[in-house]
């Protein structure tokens, strides 16, 4: 008898660490700091909730179907936003909408890939990548980082087979922080182009990213839609993490291959969580920017307060967006570490055993912390109790 698909990966690190918490009492004096996942805990602008509130009143077509692959109005105004951003010039046929970034990801690999075939992805990876590229019966390539946490371009072109579909990037990335220079971004899609495969980059925390401008110049590419797979999440930008809301960017002729795995999944995205993000589009830009100011000085608050660590044996491996990368000095592993912290320090972290393959050493080491949530006096005092642990 065959295994379903679920039993193919493992269980989720956020659900897996959220039962570390279950029993455990967290007093007043050493209250719980959570940096174990990157999604904002505020609610959105009072503004975009109005919005969303008003067309569940008085728009009656937010509670019905609506198209597949996403609004026009949405699809048209992000069109709109990237080409902006990118200096680059997309229509809305170029543009779907789904229920998250993480679909996003599901259909463009639904799209490009049968039983048996391969993915190259970097390790440390982004966990939902692998998990579902396990529940697709898709081989997940790893591409170990190397220096500054940044893949090498003659080291996955080594890996590439004739089962290789295509090559899933992060940037900025989740769980590292790197932010992958432009030169690599376009190195990277070179190799795709060249060998006929995919470069899937997922840019969900674009908007947190330190440089300004664009990021790379890959969508000024002439067809470079037959090449480059762009995934984005409204989540993390206007704080619609429970409305479930992302987006693809390529080419119409794949995006209606994507269309039919979104139309049986969840038929067509959420109506009011769409609303919610064209509101976002059209009104929140001021807003945005003081977010990821906000963010970019959490960013600076970590380097800044990183020599108590260092001092006793941490390294920042990498740092970005709404991640720090580290390695711990001790020699237990990283995971039995994150499980005592929780009890012993009030704090709760994933381990990079859950960002890595079961026979990588390395993830017993290493920790994600996702600062997004915890503003410059808690980083300094998460920073405090992590120096203090003795083993």
């Amino acid at each position: 008898m065959s295994l379903p698909r679920t039993a193919a990966t493992f269980i989720s690190p956020i659900v897996e660490s959220r039962r570390w918490l279950e029993g455990v009492h967290f007093s007043a004096e050493q209250p719980l700091i959570n940096v174990s996942q990157a999604a904002p805990i505020d609610p959105p602008p009072q503004g975009l909730r109005q919005a969303i509130a008003q067309a569940a009143l008085n728009d009656d077509s937010a509670h019905l179907y609506g198209p597949v692959l996403g609004r026009l109005d949405l699809r048209t105004a992000l069109a709109s936003q990237i080409s902006k951003h990118y200096a680059a010039r997309l229509t809305s046929d170029q543009i779907a909408i789904t229920s998250g970034c993480n679909q996003a990801f599901a259909a463009a690999i639904a799209s490009l890939c049968g039983e048996g075939d391969e993915v190259i992805i970097p390790t440390p990876w982004y966990f939902n990548h692998k998990m579902w590229l396990d529940l697709a019966g898709v081989a997940a390539c790893p591409l170990p980082v190397g220096a500054e946490m940044l893949p090498d371009v003659q080291h996955a072109e080594a890996l590439i087979t004739p089962r290789t579909r295509a090559i899933a990037l992060v940037s900025p990335n989740n769980p590292c922080g790197t932010e992958y220079p432009a030169p690599l971004l376009r190195a990277f899609y070179e190799l795709a182009k060249s060998r006929g495969l995919k470069l899937i980059l997922d840019e969900t925390y674009r908007d947190f990213d330190s440089r300004t401008g664009a990021p790379h110049d890959l969508m000024q590419s002439e067809s470079w839609d037959h090449t480059l797979i762009h995934l984005y999440s409204f989540s993390k930008a206007y704080r619609l993490t429970g409305h479930r809301v992302g987006a693809i960017a390529t080419s119409p002729a794949r995006l209606s291959e994507m269309e039919k795995f979104l139309d049986t999944v969840t038929i067509c995205p959420n109506q009011l969580g769409q609303i919610g993000a064209l509101w976002g589009i059209e009104n929140l830009s001021d807003w945005l920017a003081a977010e990821r100011a906000e963010i970019l000085d959490r960013r600076a608050a970590i380097h800044e307060s990183f020599g108590i660590l260092a001092e006793r044996g941490w390294k920042l491996l990498g740092c970005g967006a709404y991640f720090a990368y580290v390695e711990h000095p001790f020699d237990a592993p990283s995971e039995q570490i994150a499980r005592d912290l929780v009890t012993q320090s009030s704090v709760l972290m994933l381990p990079g055993s859950m960002f890595l393959p079961v026979d990588d050493p390395a993830g017993e080491r290493q920790f994600r912390i996702a600062f997004a949530n915890v503003d410059r006096p808690g980083i300094t005092e998460l920073f405090h109790r992590l120096a203090a642990v003795q083993r």
